[in-house]
């Protein structure tokens, strides 16, 4: 069974920084590419950072480029996120999901799905 449990969520004010961990099990994850992706109030599910089997590679969304850092660590299956430079628009639930994902386009809009995603964890940045 796969399993992907996120922590290291929580409030902080704005310009703060947080760093998600997900351990995962019930699958290869060394040959797996592995998103964290998040849903802001109100909004659909979006991806936002992405890397390949050997950690390498790191693709980013627009809204965290340069902000944001996702690592891989393949001796114990996990994957990070360090942020920083919180803004309040950061706040949302935060999923690691296994694999890159796939997304279905409609009236411009992204609507991204995987087959494994994570309970979640929450992020709060105060203004």
């Amino acid at each position: 069974e796969v399993q992907l449990v996120e922590s290291g969520g929580g409030t902080v004010e704005a310009g703060g920084s947080l760093k998600l961990s997900c351990v995962a099990s019930g699958f290869d994850f060394k040959a797996s590419y592995m998103t964290w992706a998040r849903q802001r109030p109100g909004q659909r599910v979006e991806r936002i950072a992405s890397i390949d089997w050997n950690g390498e590679r790191p693709d980013y969304a627009d809204s965290v480029k340069g902000r944001f850092t996702i690592s891989k660590d393949n001796d114990n299956n996990h994957v990070y996120l360090d942020m920083t430079a919180l803004e309040p628009e950061d706040t949302a639930l935060y999923q690691c999901a296994r694999g890159y994902g796939s997304a279905d386009e409609i009236d411009g809009i992204q609507y991204w799905q995987w087959d494994h995603l994570g309970q979640g964890i929450q992020v709060t940045v105060t203004s």
